[in-house]
């Protein structure tokens, strides 16, 4: 298990990576979204203004995501955020929620989550 604070400083860098990929993606289309990263926590708004929020959860380590769809939780294996259910990577289940939630395709890079 990882310790607290290298728990922290990965999940913020999948957040801002996370926020980095909306700003690309948003250059290149007409949809209205917008977010905000604070203190862990990133809101995204679409344009019917429901919400996605991805955010790290420390006593469990893990990065938590609430759609439309439900709720999903993704942990660190073997490097990357990987849902604790289904095993899909944390990039693959939110780009998904995006394009069915906001209507936008977003390029994510591979999440990498604390090893050890």
């Amino acid at each position: 298990m990882t310790t607290e604070s290298a728990f922290i400083a990965a999940a913020d860098g999948t957040l801002a990576a996370i926020g980095a990929a909306l700003d690309a993606a948003l250059e290149n289309s007409d949809a209205d979204l917008d977010w905000n990263l604070n203190d862990g926590i990133l809101e995204i708004e679409c344009e019917d203004r429901s919400k996605l929020i991805v955010n790290r959860h420390v006593p469990n380590r893990e990065i938590w995501l609430a759609a439309r769809a439900g709720g999903f939780h993704f942990g660190a294996r073997d490097g990357r955020w990987c849902d604790t259910r289904s095993g899909a990577t944390l990039e693959a289940t939110l780009g998904e929620q995006l394009r069915a939630q906001a209507g936008l395709a977003v390029e994510l890079p591979p999440l990498p989550a604390p090893v050890g």
